[in-house]
C-alpha cells in the first residue's frame, strides 16, 4: 500500500509539473492568461512544497551516498531504467530548481503573448530541470538533457527580443551539438567491458584504462563547458541573455548554468578520477581565462543585458578552480558559488528586467538618474550588485573565499603556479566590483536623461517585484553569515569526492597515508610511554 513512507518523492516532483503542463490547454481563460498564470503559479508551489517536505524528513546530511533512490524497469530492450536518488551535489539543486522557477513563474506575470504555451514551457521544463540533477542512468539523463533544451529554444525564438531567432538557434546549434559527446562518451563508458549498464553508480566503478578515461573526460568537458560556460564555448551565453525575458533570464542564469558545473562535478571529477588529475591544471586555467577574460568584456558592453551576461561567466570562472583544487574546502565552495550564483544571477536578471520595462532601453548610454524616480529599483539593484561583487555578508563572499583558500592550500600544484593563479583570481575580484558600480552610476546616479524621463513612465517597483527580491534576498544574506546552513547538505558529500579525487593521485595518496600514520603514531606514543 502506498504511503508517506514508500511515496515515490522523486518521480511525483519530477512528473506532476510535466504532467500539469499538458493539462494548461484545458484551463478555462478568457485570454488575457490571469487563470492561466495563476493555475501555473500553483502547480509550482505545489511542487516546491513537494521538494521542501521531501528534503526535510527524508534526507540525511550526513549521508553521503544516494538517497530517496527510485529504480524502475522503463524498456528492458535498452536496459534503460527510470533510476533516480539525490546526494550532496543534486539535492541543494533541486531545491534551488524548484525555488528559482517558482519565482520565475511569478516574474512571468506581465506575459500577455500566448500564455498558454509559455506556461506550458516553463512548467515542462521545470520537471525536466530537475530530472537532470536527479537521474541516476547516463541514457536517461541523455535524455532529460536534450528534453529541456526545447523549451528554452522557444521561449527564446517567440518571446525574445528584435534578434531572437539568431540567439535561439545559436543556443540550441551550441548547446544541442555539444550533447552529441554526452552521447558518444556515455555509450563508450557503458559498453565497455564485459558488461552492459547504463547506470551511473556502475559506470563508475569500471575499470578504464587511462586514455580511455582521457578521451571520455575530454568528450565531457566540451558538453558541460558549453553549458556552465566556458572560454571559448561561452559565445551563445550573452546573445541568449541579450534577448531573453526576464523570466528565461532567471532560469538560464539561476539553473541552466548549473547543469554544466554540477555535470563536470558528477560525472568528469566523480566518474573519471584518474583523468581529472591531467586535466585538472586546464580547468585552473580556463577558470582564471574565464575570470578576467569575461569581466574584462563586461567592461565594454554597453547592453545592460551583456554586461550582467559576462558577469555571470566570470562568476563561473571560480567554480572551475575550485574543483580543481583538490580539498574539502574548495570542492564545497564550487558547490556554493554555483548555489550563490544562481540566486544572485537571478536576482539582477530579474532587476534588469524590471528597469527594461519602464525605460524600454538596454543601452547605459541613454540612461542616467533613473534613481530619482524608482528609489525602491535603486535599492534592489545595488544590494544585487554587492551581493554580485561579494561583499563580505553576501553568499559570493563566503563562496569566493571557501575557494580561494581552497586552492591556496591544495598540495597538488607547486607553490609557483598557485601565487601566479591566486594573483590572476584577484585580478578578477578587482574587477568585479568596478565595472558593476559603474553600470550602477550610468543607470541610477547623475542628472536624468530628459529624453528618456519625458517620454517614459518611470513608475518604482510594484509589491510583486518587491517580494520576488526579498525572497531571494533572504537566503543570499543568510548564507552569507551563516553559511552552514547550505553547506552542511552538501559537506559529506563533497568531502567524499575530494578525497576520491586526491586518491586517483599517487602523489597526494601518499602524502595523505603519510599524514595519517603519522597521527596515528602521535596519538599511539603517549599510551606506549606508560
Amino acid at each position: 500500500m502506498l504511503s508517506l513512507e514508500n511515496f515515490p518523492w522523486l518521480t511525483f516532483i519530477i512528473a506532476f509539473p510535466i504532467v500539469m503542463s499538458l493539462m494548461v490547454a484545458f484551463v478555462p481563460d478568457k485570454g488575457d492568461g490571469k487563470t492561466i498564470r495563476w493555475f501555473a503559479l500553483l502547480v509550482g508551489l505545489i511542487d516546491f512544497a513537494a521538494i521542501a517536505y521531501a528534503f526535510c524528513t527524508k534526507y540525511d546530511y550526513s549521508n553521503p551516498n544516494l538517497q530517496l533512490v527510485e529504480s524502475y524497469s522503463w524498456v528492458p530492450q535498452l536496459g534503460l531504467n527510470w533510476s533516480v536518488g539525490v546526494d550532496g551535489l543534486s539535492m541543494p539543486l533541486v531545491l534551488l530548481t524548484g525555488f528559482i522557477t517558482t519565482l520565475a513563474i511569478l516574474a512571468s506575470w506581465p506575459v500577455t503573448l500566448k500564455p498558454r504555451l509559455f506556461f506550458f514551457l516553463l512548467l515542462s521544463m521545470y520537471g525536466a530541470q530537475i530530472a537532470v540533477f536527479a537521474v541516476q542512468d547516463m541514457l536517461l539523463f541523455f535524455l532529460t538533457w536534450e528534453l529541456e533544451l526545447i523549451p528554452v529554444y522557444l521561449l527564446l525564438s517567440i518571446w525574445g527580443g528584435y534578434k531572437r531567432l539568431y540567439a535561439a538557434t545559436k543556443f540550441i546549434l551550441y548547446t544541442a551539438i555539444g550533447s552529441l559527446f554526452i552521447l558518444v562518451a556515455g555509450l563508450a563508458m557503458a559498453f565497455y567491458g564485459d558488461t552492459v549498464t547504463f547506470d551511473m553508480a556502475a559506470l563508475a566503478n569500471k575499470n578504464y584504462p587511462l586514455t580511455f578515461q582521457l578521451l571520455a573526460y575530454g568528450a565531457f568537458l566540451i558538453s558541460y563547458g558549453v553549458k556552465l560556460p566556458i572560454f571559448p564555448l561561452h559565445t551563445w551565453l550573452p546573445d541568449a541573455h541579450g534577448e531573453a525575458t526576464a523570466p528565461v533570464h532567471m532560469l538560464l542564469a539561476g539553473i541552466l548554468l548549473k547543469m554544466g558545473g554540477y555535470a563536470l562535478m558528477r560525472m568528469n571529477a566523480g566518474m573519471l578520477p584518474e583523468a581529472h588529475a591531467y586535466f585538472a591544471p586546464i580547468l585552473v586555467v580556463l577558470g582564471i581565462v574565464n575570470i578576467i577574460y569575461a569581466a574584462l568584456t563586461s567592461f565594454a558592453q554597453r547592453s545592460l543585458k551583456r554586461k550582467i551576461a559576462y558577469s555571470s561567466i566570470s562568476h563561473m570562472g571560480f567554480v572551475l578552480i575550485g574543483l580543481a583544487s583538490f580539498t574539502d574546502l574548495g570542492t564545497s565552495g564550487a558547490m556554493l558559488q554555483m548555489i550563490s550564483h544562481g540566486l544572485i544571477g537571478a536576482s539582477l536578471f530579474f532587476l534588469v528586467g524590471a528597469t527594461y520595462d519602464r525605460t524600454h532601453t538596454l543601452i547605459l548610454d541613454e540612461m542616467g538618474g533613473v534613481g530619482q524616480q524608482m528609489p525602491k529599483i535603486f535599492a534592489m539593484f545595488t544590494t544585487c550588485s554587492l551581493a554580485s561583487l561579494a561583499l563580505p555578508g553576501m553568499s559570493g563572499f563566503v563562496a569566493e573565499v571557501m575557494i580561494f583558500v581552497g586552492f591556496a592550500t591544495s598540495d597538488a600544484y607547486s607553490g609557483t603556479f598557485k601565487v601566479i593563479a591566486l594573483l590572476l583570481m584577484a585580478v578578477g575580484v578587482i574587477l568585479t566590483p568596478i565595472y558593476l558600480l559603474s553600470m550602477l552610476r550610468e543607470i541610477f546616479y547623475g542628472q536624468e536623461n530628459k529624453a528618456l524621463t519625458s517620454h517614459q513612465d518611470l513608475v518604482d517597483a510594484e509589491p510583486r517585484e518587491v517580494f520576488i527580491i526579498a525572497c531571494l534576498l533572504i537566503p543570499i544574506i543568510g548564507i552569507g553569515f551563516y553559511p552552514k546552513i547550505v553547506t552542511q547538505i552538501y559537506d559529506s558529500t563533497t568531502t567524499q569526492l575530494a578525497t576520491t579525487l586526491r586518491e586517483a593521485v599517487p602523489a597526494l595518496a601518499n602524502k595523505h597515508d603519510n599524514k595519517r600514520l603519522a597521527s596515528l603514531q602521535s596519538q599511539a606514543a603517549p599510551s606506549l610511554s606508560k
